[in-house]
């Protein structure tokens, strides 16, 4: 099956052009068990990326091993610190509650999240006033009331009932990766190993397309505003390949650095809610104004239009809205989860994808190119695919296997060791070719 999704993954992100090499994958499937193809969309997304490395690179033998894309899919839970795991992924808030008339789930990882929803409540930080908060009221109204205080939350849906609402078939009705070519730019003359990356993304989808893109010979420079900070348990799994450094755009000489970073770069890739950054001259009119021959990819969670357009969102809860929570239900009743947060990884992959075939095709063609994914539209494509022949209300069985093959990378902070890039090229395993910053540590500069 992942061989039909490839092709479907190959055409969106590249544009119809030619894949580089045929890609051939190894090992048995069962790595992660699902009701839906979860394994083999991550195949997909991740060869996308591989293919579209390689295409840069003049590859021809282009490999993936089907244990290596799961472990990366689930890097965050592999990750190593002096031989410790990294601190859980989501806050004691960050869960399914039980409302009135059926399921919601809240994200409140991040302290302004969290306070949205206890402001929207009217509770103290305390598990069980929540829950007896929640109770009392409407998955729906409440889904609202926390979207409109700034907060994070989606009410559970069927599949059928998200596509009968007008963002879910706004959803369906957009390209995996949207594209648009501005100006007449000249092409940019560069190599295979010689392209800069900004990376203005943070949790786990845009960082996972950035560290990707360094280990396809990018150089990567995240920045970070310094009055938000990153989750210090997302740091660490998100640096890798980069380096890091803090920037206040709202400032006349950070806006003034940012744009001459943006002046240099090849690619910038962005997480933002669509036009938050529009008043920092980041529009596509303006980018291409201003940095002509840029390549720009936008992930969202939603889209960058229709009603669910300024929305916040992560994975866990695009996964509840779409119609996944009640696909993946243990019983039928309670809402499940995914095996791995596969519309982060698996849009990430697809970010990297565009981001190279939008470069390839700049430095063929010219122009200035944009790019645009959604966490929803590649739950979209998970919900589309084929169904595993055995699918039903419980997932198969995981394969007995050893944990991943970790790397050890050099780090100040001590020992760390992570699950490293998935893929070959050529015989040559990919691989994070520089120690691990700091976070924040850095100069906003290029090398």
């Amino acid at each position: 099956m992942w061989q039909q999704l490839l092709s479907e993954t190959w055409a969106a992100a590249s544009e119809g052009a030619p894949a580089p090499a045929e890609l051939t994958v190894t090992g048995d499937p069962g790595h992660l068990p699902s009701n839906l193809p979860v394994e083999d969309v991550a195949i997909a997304c991740t060869g996308a990326a591989l293919l579209a490395g390689a295409r840069l690179r003049n590859a021809r033998h282009v490999r993936l091993d089907r244990a290596h894309v799961a472990a990366a899919c689930r890097s965050e839970a592999h990750l190593r610190i002096n031989g410790q795991p990294a601190p859980a992924g989501f806050a004691p808030l960050s869960r399914f509650w039980q409302a009135r008339d059926g399921w919601i789930r809240t994200h409140a990882n991040y302290p302004w999240h969290r306070d949205a929803l206890l402001t929207t409540l009217g509770t103290p930080d305390d598990k069980q006033a929540v829950a007896a908060a929640i109770a009392e009221r409407d998955a729906r109204e409440l889904e609202d009331a926390i979207v409109a205080a700034g907060g994070v939350a989606a009410a559970l849906r069927t599949r059928e009932q998200w596509l009968a609402e007008p963002a879910g078939r706004l959803t369906a009705a957009t390209s995996l990766v949207t594209a648009r070519r501005d100006g007449d730019a000249n092409p940019r003359r560069g190599n295979a190993g010689g392209f800069k990356v900004l990376d203005l993304t943070r949790v786990i989808a845009g960082p996972v397309a950035t560290r990707y893109l360094a280990a396809l010979g990018a150089d990567v420079l995240r920045i970070d505003p310094p009055h938000r900070p990153e989750l210090a348990s997302q740091t660490t799994d998100s640096l890798l390949g980069k380096r890091s450094a803090m920037l206040d755009a709202s400032t006349p000489a950070g806006l003034a650095t940012l744009h001459e970073l943006l002046d240099q770069a090849d690619v910038l890739v962005h997480g933002y809610r669509p036009h938050a950054l529009d008043r920092f001259g980041l529009t596509p009119d303006a980018l291409a104004a201003r940095h002509p021959g840029l390549v720009t990819v936008s992930l969202s969670a939603w889209g960058t239009e229709g009603p669910w357009g300024d929305r916040r969102g992560f994975d866990s809860i695009v996964q509840v809205a779409s119609g996944i929570a009640a696909v993946a239900s243990p019983d039928g009743v309670r809402p499940g989860a995914l095996p791995c947060q596969l519309l982060d990884h698996g849009t990430g992959y697809l970010c990297a994808a565009a981001a190279l075939s939008s470069l390839a095709a700049q430095r063929a063609e010219g122009g200035t190119h944009f790019r645009s994914l959604s966490l929803s539209r590649t739950a979209y494509l998970l919900l589309s695919a084929p169904r595993p022949p055995a699918a039903g209300q419980t997932p198969p069985s995981p394969r007995p296997a050893a944990g991943p093959a970790l790397a050890a990378v050099p780090s100040a902070d001590g020992e760390v060791a992570v699950v490293p890039p998935p893929g070959q090229l050529d015989g040559v395993p990919l691989a994070w070719r520089r120690a691990l910053s700091r976070y924040g540590a850095d100069t906003p500069s290029w090398e």
